[in-house]
């Protein structure tokens, strides 16, 4: 494996899950329902699908169905803390990790705390992880990063759209990615995207967006640069967050224009996006995301590669840093994800898919109970006297389907399979 600048112990990630909603949209059936070339979503874009969270699915949920499978060969009794990201609070007081703590059953010692700064928290969460584990290198933090992106029918945001949740066991046995010591960082107080606490979604000016994306990314760069020396050449993959897959490739060229090296190759970039083309946005999760569909479908083996990675929150802060791949990293992955997670979903139709969107949980405090849907090992139950209800349900089993699924339509309160 490749040395670090500094010899001193690794830190890094020791396991990664993911959960993904049951429930997708085909970006062609959207272009068509909104009167639009496909070619804008699909090639426009870089997007196919979109994952859509039922009534009863939040980042609550998520977030516990990703971390269950992280945990799944991890001592949950070694979880000193518990820090979930998320721009998509569910409270203004009580953090969301609460109540993935009980869900998950996590020791009573562990610490457990809500961060935001829009898609960046959870690279935030990751850096202040990676200092609690060197301080005490017995114990190990669990990371959720969790999130639904929302903007709104028929605005230039909604074929961006998207749902997932990803969660990560940092620790100072990392079996599968070394994160180095040297890290570039920017910020900056902007307005090109936000989410007052009145509106459900988001307000984005886009294009500003992207110009600023792209300067974070320059400023973290040069500063990731000046801490550890190394050229873009010395990287052999990046992964980059992912408001939309087409923007790994502008900001890979962006990056190795102002590296001064060779014209960018972006194929390099293709493992990373396969998951984000068929998830969508999803906020905190999405550079997390990449990170795992480049080291699941990658054919080629990646230990002992060094991986840039750049993380951008709107608002805004970046960060941009490193990690080195472990030998026998597969071991600890999920290769058949895709086939599994991702084509075992159930197709909704475009009305179903805005009668999920225009689901809302009563204001007024009164008992209600939210229609039974797919949601992995836990589900939103409902509300009572404005308390969410979360339960834990029996998974559906997947299997690799030998025909697409079939669209979904409401039955009763519910819905079903057509």
């Amino acid at each position: 494996m490749r040395s670090t600048k500094h010899n001193q112990m690794q830190v890094g990630i020791e396991a990664l899950g993911m959960y993904v909603p049951r429930y997708y949209l085909p970006l062609r059936d959207l272009a068509a329902a909104r009167g639009v070339a496909p070619g804008k979503f699909l090639q426009g874009l870089g997007q196919e699908e979109m994952g859509v969270p039922p009534p009863d699915e939040d980042v609550v949920t998520m977030a516990a169905n990703a971390a269950r499978e992280a945990l799944a060969v991890v001592d949950t009794d070694s979880i000193d803390t518990l820090m979930f990201a998320t721009e998509s609070g569910i409270d203004q007081s009580k953090a969301a990790a609460i109540y993935v703590h009980h869900l998950l059953q996590l020791p009573k010692y562990c610490k457990s705390f809500e961060i935001k700064q829009a898609c960046c928290g959870s690279t935030a969460a990751l850096q202040m992880a990676l200092a609690i584990v060197a301080q005490r290198p017995e114990r190990k933090v669990l990371i959720v990063a969790s999130d639904v992106a929302r903007y709104g029918f028929n605005t230039p945001g909604e074929p961006t759209q998207g749902a997932g949740a990803v969660a990560m066991v940092i620790s100072a046995t990392p079996r599968i990615l070394a994160l180095e010591p040297e890290w570039g960082a920017y910020t900056e107080d902007v307005m090109d995207f936000w989410r007052p606490n009145y509106l459900d979604e988001a307000v984005v000016d886009g294009k500003y967006s992207i110009k600023v994306y792209l300067k974070a990314l320059a400023e973290s760069w040069t500063q990731y640069v000046a801490e550890s020396g190394r050229t873009l050449a010395q990287h052999d993959r990046c992964c980059y967050h992912l408001p939309f897959t087409r923007m790994a490739h502008k900001a890979h060229q962006h990056l190795s224009k102002l590296a001064g090296g060779d014209p960018a190759d972006v194929t390099l970039l293709a493992d990373s996006l396969q998951y984000n083309r068929r998830i969508g946005n999803s906020y905190t999760a999405s550079l997390y995301v990449g990170l795992l569909s480049l080291l699941e479908t990658a054919a080629t083996d990646l230990a002992g590669q060094r991986l840039g990675l750049f993380s951008y929150g709107s608002g805004c802060m970046a960060a941009f840093f490193s990690g080195v791949v472990m030998k026998g990293y597969r071991k600890h992955l999920q290769p058949d994800r895709a086939s599994v997670d991702l084509d075992t979903r159930h197709r909704l139709t475009v009305e179903l898919y805005e009668a999920f969107y225009r689901h809302e949980l009563p204001r007024d405090g009164r008992r209600y109970r939210t229609p039974v849907n797919e949601t992995g090992n836990f589900r939103l139950s409902g509300v009572e006297g404005h308390k969410r209800l979360y339960e834990s349900c029996a998974p559906v089993a997947r299997l690799v389907p030998e025909t697409p699924r079939a669209p979904v339509r409401r039955v009763g309160g519910g819905y079903c399979i057509a």
